[in-house]
């Protein structure tokens, strides 16, 4: 007979992921992520301690793929540092962004995500400033476009508006190039 398989780690630290997504970090849930597997709550304990170590996990797994990795991803494709602005835009989905959404909603009841989150986005600016000082030499003025770029960053996929006739792409496009010129 052979062993039963165990549910990867990877498939629950997902599947809390979008648990937490669509409904909060009390959505996640071991019973429900079971359920959402289609497997025992049994397999959960063979990966993690309890529902804390889950959450930690969950949350290390999304500070990897949406900082880190895309990071490492612009920086191995190379190009100059508009290019990679913009192929950061384009990396950002709206799905990756509601998990950042649903982090920085939870950050507001829990003081460990919001150092957490605090020190994420930092290295996030940090890497914006990188970029931008190579065509803003004020750093006043980089600092400025920096917070409007991870504004952008981040508010683009909750924007429900038209663009009288315009498309979201040459909006974009069109902010981008307003961010690269340097203060007169």
């Amino acid at each position: 007979m052979a062993a039963p398989t165990r549910t990867p780690r990877s498939m629950w630290i997902h599947a809390g992921l979008r648990a937490l997504t669509a409904g909060g970090p009390d959505a996640v849930r071991v019973e429900l992520l079971a359920k959402d597997l289609g497997v025992t709550r049994g397999g959960f304990y063979w990966h993690f301690s309890d529902r804390s170590a889950l959450l930690e996990e969950m949350l290390d797994s999304w500070e990897r793929a949406t900082t880190e990795e895309v990071i490492e991803r612009l920086e191995a494709e190379g190009g100059d540092p508009g290019s990679k602005l913009r192929r950061l835009l384009a990396l950002t989905s709206s799905r990756v962004l509601m998990t950042d959404l649903a982090v920085r909603d939870w950050s507001r009841r829990d003081p460990a995500v919001a150092e957490r989150l605090r020190r994420i986005d930092n290295r996030r600016m940090s890497y914006l400033r990188s970029l931008f000082a190579a065509f803003c030499q004020d750093a006043d003025e980089a600092e400025a476009l920096c917070m409007l770029f991870f504004s952008l960053l981040i508010g683009n996929h909750s924007i429900a508006a038209e663009h009288n006739g315009r498309s979201r792409a040459d909006v974009l496009e069109r902010a981008l190039t307003r961010l690269r010129a340097p203060a007169t």
